[in-house]
Formats: C-alpha cells, sequence, structure tokens
C-alpha cells in the first residue's frame, strides 16, 4: 500500500509514532524514505549466513514488519538448534510481523514479541540486528542497551547497527541531508511530504554521527567495529565481539 500519510496538510502535526497507519503502509515508506533499505537487508541474510553458529539465538530488536527478520531465516535454514526472536513495541508491526513470517515455511522457529527492547534478556546470542531501531531510542538510554547486548553476545557474535548519521562538518551535513531530501522527491513524494514528515520526526528520532556511534561500541568492549555500507547520511555498521 503506498504511503500517502503526509500528503495533505495537516493543522496539528504530532510527534511520529508507529501506528496502524504507518504499520500499514511501512514498507512502501521505508524503500521510498531510507536509501540503500533493501541492500542493508539482503546483506543482513548473508551476515547471518557467516555469524549465527549452531545453538544460538538471534535477536532482531524493533523488527517491525520483519524484513530482517526473514532475511536471517533464510540464510540460517541449515544451522542447526537456532532461535529468532523480534521485538517491536508497536503492537500493529508486530501483527504483521507474524503475518509476514508465517506467509514463508521454514523449520527456523521465530517468536515475535510486543515489547519494549530495553526490557529484553539478551543471552546466548550469535547475532543482534538493531536495523534504523537505536535511533529512536533516548540517548541517555542507548549506552545501556549496548552493554547488554555486547554481554549477551557468544564471543565471536555480532551486532548489525543501522542508522541515519548526522555530521559534524555544517556543509557537508546539509548537503547529505538535501540529497536524501533528493533521494525522497525522486521516489514520488512532495515538498509538503518531506517537510511534514521531518517536522514530525524531529523529537523522536535524535541522529548520532558515526564516530560517536563507533566510540559507544567500542566503549563497551567490541574491539572490531566497521562502517560497512552508507549512502548519503544513512549506513549500517558491523561490531564483532
Amino acid at each position: 500500500m503506498k504511503d500517502t500519510i503526509f500528503s495533505a496538510p495537516i493543522e496539528k502535526l504530532g510527534d511520529f509514532t508507529f501506528d496502524e497507519q504507518v504499520a500499514e503502509v511501512f514498507p512502501d515508506m521505508i524503500s521510498r524514505s531510507v536509501p540503500g533499505y533493501s541492500n542493508i537487508i539482503t546483506a543482513i541474510g548473508m551476515l547471518a549466513s557467516r555469524f549465527v553458529t549452531p545453538n544460538s539465538n538471534v535477536y532482531d530488536l524493533g523488527c517491525s514488519r520483519g524484513a530482517a527478520t526473514l532475511s536471517i531465516r533464510r540464510n540460517v535454514a541449515n544451522v542447526p538448534n537456532v532461535r529468532l526472536i523480534g521485538v517491536d513495541n508497536s503492537q500493529p508491526m508486530v501483527d504483521r510481523a507474524v503475518q509476514y513470517l508465517n506467509a514463508y515455511h521454514s523449520d527456523v522457529p521465530v517468536e515475535i514479541l510486543c515489547d519494549d527492547i530495553r526490557q529484553i534478556e539478551i543471552k546466548n546470542a550469535s547475532m543482534v540486528v538493531l536495523n534504523f531501531t537505536l535511533q529512536f531510542l533516548p540517548p541517555e538510554d542507548r549506552l545501556a542497551l549496548l552493554k547488554k547486548i555486547y554481554q549477551g553476545l557468544n564471543k565471536g557474535g555480532v551486532l548489525v547497527l543501522s542508522e541515519k548519521f548526522n555530521f559534524n562538518e555544517t556543509a557537508m551535513n546539509e548537503l547529505l541531508i538535501d540529497l536524501h531530501h533528493q533521494f525522497k522527491r525522486a521516489n514520488g513524494y512532495s515538498e509538503l511530504e518531506v517537510s511534514q514528515k521531518r517536522t514530525a520526526l524531529e523529537k523522536v528520532m535524535r541522529t548520532d554521527s558515526i564516530e560517536t556511534h563507533k566510540k559507544r561500541l567500542q566503549s563497551v568492549g567490541f574491539s572490531k567495529v566497521e562502517l560497512w555500507f552508507q549512502c548519503f547520511n544513512f549506513g549500517s555498521m558491523i561490531a564483532v565481539k
């Protein structure tokens, strides 16, 4: 279904929420809004084929409608005794993730939970995914979550962290923001839609720089941290324990 949520003027524009309306159009919204999203989803599956080990758990924290979970599931079919856990605090997203995953037959068990990712216990994990999730947490809660993930990962386990970034150099930051808006316009969004969505996200999505992410990941114990994908001000990092 096509995303037209911000196509008409909204008199009282509130904060962006992952409600029923957003969940319904989410695949269209994210593919037209996040450059490289489909490549990241595909690569998460490729990373799973390398890092997921037998008798371990895999967590997709902020799983939305289950795209990354499904990509992982398809790539670990031959790994014995793997359990996938997807978590999202939006019930409409969880409902659709369950439907989406049930539409594809697999012997790899998946559990989708409607919960706050800060409350989830991470244990015996060979892979954890935060795919455009951390940026929606209050900045003061991010380090504690990453510490918990690090502690719950097995040695050799991987964290995939995809985020929208900001940049310290003002001119470069403005250029990459403008290129992102151009990307959205090229995908059919109007100036009104770009503007209204940006305003709605302003208070709920607070971005960090690549340097901040790297330092934070290293501070919790990850010795190998690298940016593996970037398109404009969006990208994805891997951190190996």
